[in-house]
């Protein structure tokens, strides 16, 4: 789990990195755009595309800090040994779902590959996009299923810590 964890900080830091990234190119735009009346061209395109990316990114150390799955209402006045087994059980569902996206993800890629598709202004090719989502999903199917079989470390962090 530890190589796990690794990889989901290093898919956290990179997520932080090109949403910083992001914010400084829509803020050279828009001040651009207000004083000299120049703005970059297809920003809201490449905002869009790191969003998308990021957004996977984020998810491994989400799964790792157990943030994908807490929902305690049904289950606050439920034995500890039952709660573990429905947060196993939540982790396998997870991992199965993140799986099937992976799966997907990698037809959309072939498919957006395929057909040259590409962003409207900057002509981006879109499967780019699609190919930076693939392994922080595979990653966050392989934490979510390693917790679906060991089960949470009794120092993990939880969502709600």
């Amino acid at each position: 789990m530890k190589l796990l964890d690794l990889l989901a900080r290093v898919c956290a830091v990179l997520a932080g990195v090109l949403l910083t990234v992001i914010t400084l190119m829509t803020c050279a735009s828009l001040i651009g755009r207000n004083t000299v009346g120049i703005s970059l061209v297809g920003d809201f395109e490449l905002t869009g595309v790191a969003t998308g990316a990021a957004i996977a990114l984020f998810m491994p150390w989400c799964q790792v800090r157990r943030g994908n799955i807490i929902v305690d209402f049904f289950t606050a006045k439920a034995g500890e040994a039952t709660n573990q087994r429905l947060d196993r059980f939540g982790a396998l569902l997870l991992a199965l779902t993140f799986a099937l996206l992976a799966w997907r993800t990698t037809l959309g890629a072939m498919n957006s590959w395929t057909t040259g598709s590409e962003s409207q202004i900057l002509g981006f090719p879109e499967w780019i996009t699609y190919v930076t989502m693939v392994p922080p999903f595979v990653l966050t199917t392989l934490i979510a299923l390693s917790q679906a079989v060991s089960g949470f470390a009794a120092d993990a962090p939880e969502a709600h810590a």
